[in-house]
């Protein structure tokens, strides 16, 4: 897709800097996800970071299911 404009980038692409700072990478059960801490307990799937065409047939872990943070791995700084 080519885009002419006069535009300058920043205001047609803008920096998702807000959204990135509640996102985590985690591990849960061997699958590394992006997560977003919704509250204390829960975290929400945002993406799934694997390879493994199996993992995106998994109910528990698709985008915009919600997981416990008592099952996650890597999730330290919160």
């Amino acid at each position: 897709m080519i885009l002419y404009t006069m535009m300058p980038q920043e205001l047609i692409f803008p920096s998702e800097t807000e959204t990135s700072s509640n996102q985590h990478s985690v591990t849960y059960q061997g699958i590394s996800l992006l997560v977003e801490v919704v509250d204390q307990q829960n975290v929400q799937v945002v993406r799934i970071l694997s390879s493994d065409p199996q993992h995106f047939l998994n109910a528990e872990i698709c985008p915009g299911s919600k997981i416990s943070t008592a099952n996650l791995e890597g999730l330290s700084a919160f």
